[in-house]
């Protein structure tokens, strides 16, 4: 009963699911209970982010829409959820970021001969992270909050919680950018650190040594939040992740932002992404070259002989045998061809921002909910493959209306010239349309 021209469906009868099979058979086990369909899971996950919609709304809708079925592999509709909302953050654990990278492989294979362009454009952009804009005031009451719940879990009675007070100096910290009562916000932040310090002591001092380990690691982290200074390298936003670090991006909206820095590359001319990396620091962009490079050149057969980026990447010329272009002032011995023909180049540069901007507002770049680098690296590799599936459902429903477009001009030809001319409006049109 389904429209065998639809997109999902064409695209469920292109990809190769047995290599997912064989490729994943090696995370599980024979004795338990039995696993779901690994394509099942493939598929859910590239719906998820082709669609743009989380966990929980993926295996709903999946429930709703027979499409959605068809492509995870089942023959008949099932009016029942597919499995729960946490299997697939189980199933992303177990597969990390070499599962990932098979599957963005995959969506880059897909493509053929439109992937082996011998240009490139290389761009960065941030993945920011779920968290909260980060202030050393909310830093300190969460450690507190969190002392709170160690010294509640151990059993131990601490000899002030400091609960009223933490109140006053929350209010108070909302004047820090008032001239007159800087002064008094600086000393409640002052006073919270404090806090922070003798809870820690207080507890430390009720542990066991085996428990006292246990928790070294999040005591470690509390001090070093509370004796960061505002210019040091390094510092720490969330607690709860670690490794983001700010980026400045010249932005007239948004100074800061707060996550990791990801490179994308892109072919020239047909604009697939054939490269993606997360970058666990913040690096200058000419930096970041090499290995992005290197992650489009692991899905081609032959070497990228030029990557055209802006600016931002001067300092590198050649990178492992690709010649790097950046934009600059014309040569005196150029020609007017050649001229035209660099103007052209860098023109198309630009082309990777719209690229950026989909994997962001339709394929949940914008914001990453998944923990850890590890999430940024899955949820990168997951966008850009997303990114290509949906360029080759839309290049086949592109083709499929051209075919049909096709066949009533052939159609229109073979009538004779008389009675052509009751159709003649609606065969200007589509005449207009080929």
């Amino acid at each position: 009963m389904l429209d065998t021209n639809d997109p999902f469906v064409a695209l469920a009868e292109t990809i190769d699911w047995t290599f997912f099979d064989d490729a994943f058979a090696i995370y599980y086990s024979e004795e338990g209970r039995p696993a779901k369909p690994i394509r099942l899971m493939v598929g859910l996950l590239l719906l998820k982010q082709i669609e743009n919609l989380s966990d929980e709304n993926v295996v709903l809708q999946w429930k709703r829409n027979p499409y959605y079925q068809y492509f995870c592999g089942m023959h008949e509709y099932v009016p029942a959820l597919p499995c729960d909302a946490t299997e697939l953050v189980k199933f992303r654990q177990r597969i990390g970021k070499e599962g990932a990278e098979k599957i963005f492989a995959v969506s880059v294979m897909l493509h053929g001969k439109a992937a082996e362009e011998k240009q490139v454009i290389i761009d960065t952009t941030v993945q920011e992270k779920n968290i909260t804009y980060p202030t050393d005031g909310k830093l300190a009451i969460k450690m507190i909050h969190h002392l709170h719940k160690i010294a509640k879990a151990e059993g131990i009675s601490l000899r002030r919680t400091y609960v009223k007070e933490i109140k006053e100096k929350r209010i108070i910290l909302r004047y820090f950018r008032h001239p007159k009562k800087i002064k008094k916000a600086k000393s409640a932040m002052k006073r919270l650190e404090t806090i922070v310090g003798i809870l820690m002591r207080d507890i430390s001092r009720n542990l066991s040594t085996e428990r006292l380990e246990y928790y070294q690691e999040t005591f470690d982290l509390f001090k070093k939040v509370v004796d960061q200074q505002q210019k040091d390298k390094g510092k720490l936003y969330a607690l709860h992740e670690p490794h983001i670090y700010a980026i400045a991006k010249g932005k007239d909206h948004k100074k800061y932002e707060y996550g990791t820095k990801a490179s994308i590359v892109k072919t020239k001319n047909s604009g697939i992404i054939i490269g993606v990396v997360a970058h666990e620091k913040n690096e200058h962009d000419s930096k970041t070259l090499e290995v992005a490079l290197h992650s489009a050149n692991k899905h081609r057969t032959k070497p990228i002989k030029e990557a055209i980026c802006d600016r931002g990447y001067r300092g590198k010329k050649e990178v492992g045998g690709t010649m790097i272009s950046i934009p600059g002032k014309p040569l005196k011995r150029d020609t007017k061809y050649q001229k035209e023909q660099k103007r052209k180049k860098f023109r198309r540069r630009a082309a990777i921002e719209p690229v950026i901007g989909h994997l962001k507002s339709d394929h949940r770049l914008s914001r990453n909910y998944l923990k850890g680098f590890i999430g940024d690296e899955i949820n990168l590799l997951l966008a850009a493959a997303a990114f290509n599936l949906k360029k080759w459902m839309n290049h086949f429903f592109a083709m499929f209306f051209m075919v049909k477009i096709a066949l009533f001009v052939y159609a229109m030809a073979q009538v004779k010239p008389k009675e052509r001319r009751k159709y003649a409006d609606l065969y200007l049109l589509v005449y207009r349309l080929w």
